[in-house]
């Protein structure tokens, strides 16, 4: 799944997008966070049910590589 998003510094200054197109991963998960369906998203952006989940993935995958530290109250 992760092979469908590509980060190149000549589309979109870097940042990761669905192979293929213009659309980061960030508008993707934006999106379904604001209570936008799969559906109306991958119409909208010409995506696949796949590339949305490549989004999540990916997603998933970098925020398993940070640590979070409690702050204090």
């Amino acid at each position: 799944m992760i092979d469908r998003i590509v980060i190149d510094p000549k589309i979109c200054h870097g940042k990761p997008v669905i192979r293929g197109t213009r659309t980061p991963v960030t508008v993707v998960l934006s999106l379904l966070s604001g209570g936008e369906t799969y559906e109306k998203v991958m119409a909208e952006y010409g995506i696949s049910l796949d590339d949305v989940r490549a989004c999540l993935a990916f997603a998933s995958q970098e925020l398993g590589r940070l640590t979070f530290q409690p702050t204090a109250a």
